[in-house]
């Protein structure tokens, strides 16, 4: 699976400033999905499960990865026979759920749009009004089904793409494996989307930052807010980091499903809490593809997540907006 271009969308902060010898964690960092992992924990064992998590991630790359040739989601988008697993399922499952509340601005079946404007695993094509207008009758997620284990398509031609939320899926996964391992004090962090569960031995909490959204595309940017998380995951989209430039024109990759071309809107990124990171990641790309103003109106029907927007003004100024329940957990950062 193709990460989201790091440095992290999140800036982890992960030193053991402040831990006491008894209490080190276990850490420890790798490479998957095309992008950077970081996970900590405290284990009264000590067990070191960085071979079993990468036997994890890389299972979860053969199931949803439109990057790997031999995925399950690859032979389905080639329309080969194919019974789908349960990762499978579970991103299927979710990303109905999601196009659905969010009125298909999150719709999973843009995988040829995104081709062709070149931000997947094809090459990039030369797109006009008539090609997308073309692409577009076979796009959308009404078009596809899952009966059992199969898909079911209206039109051959309908593909999928996971990648806008499979990743926060992934740290679900991990985080889960933790605990059926009995660790209940950690920080999942996959491509810059986390979950952290408990708070650490001596009562203090995890916590990330989010950063300013400049355009980079390779460096860490300065933060914008930290954030004290317990039980909780965040993930965030943005435009600064994954983006082309076209005669002078940028060019993000979230691409709006209703007109087939890349956002355009003054929403620089948004962040997404919730119980479950594949929830904060599908929901984060759908705020970003609506735009700051149906966003807003989005998050007041759904109390169940919260989330902090960064919106460029007319003068190009950063402004924020957040949901209340922010407030006790989050830390402006000011120059």
């Amino acid at each position: 699976m193709k990460g989201k271009n790091i440095p992290l969308a999140l800036l982890l902060f992960l030193s053991q400033w402040g831990w006491s010898q008894q209490n080190e964690p276990v850490y420890f960092e790798g490479f998957a999905q095309g992008t950077t992992y970081h996970i900590s924990y405290f284990d009264a064992k000590d067990r070191f499960l960085q071979r079993q998590v990468d036997s994890i991630l890389s299972d979860f790359d053969l199931s949803v990865s439109t990057y790997n040739p031999k995925s399950v989601i690859s032979k389905i988008n080639r329309n080969e026979a194919t019974a789908v697993d349960g990762y499978f399922k579970v991103c299927f499952a979710k990303g109905k759920s999601i196009w659905k509340a969010t009125k298909g601005a999150f719709d999973p079946t843009v995988y040829s749009l995104v081709n062709g404007w070149g931000f997947g695993p094809g090459k990039k094509q030369k797109l006009d009004q008539q090609k997308i207008d073309s692409i577009l009758v076979f796009t959308g997620f009404e078009k596809i089904k899952l009966k059992g284990d199969q898909v079911i398509k209206k039109d051959p031609r309908v593909k999928l793409d996971f990648n806008a939320f499979a990743q926060g899926y992934s740290v679900d996964v991990i985080a889960r494996y933790l605990e059926q391992m009995g660790i209940t004090s950690y920080l999942v962090e996959i491509g810059g989307e986390v979950y952290t569960h408990g708070r650490k031995p001596d009562g203090s909490y995890w916590t990330v930052g989010i950063e300013q959204p400049i355009d980079n595309k390779t460096e860490a940017n300065p933060n914008k807010a930290i954030v004290r998380l317990e039980n909780l995951a965040i993930a965030t989209s943005g435009n600064y980091r994954k983006f082309t430039v076209e005669n002078g024109v940028k060019l993000a990759h979230h691409i709006d499903p209703k007109t087939g071309y890349p956002t355009k809107n003054n929403l620089l990124s948004a962040s997404v809490f919730s119980k479950e990171c594949i929830t904060s990641d599908a929901t984060a790309t759908g705020l970003l593809v609506m735009g700051l103003d149906k966003a807003k109106d989005y998050l007041a029907k759904h109390c169940e997540i919260e989330a902090y927007l960064i919106y460029s003004d007319e003068q190009g100024r950063f402004r924020v907006y957040e949901t209340p329940g922010l407030k006790a957990i989050l830390t402006e950062v000011h120059p």
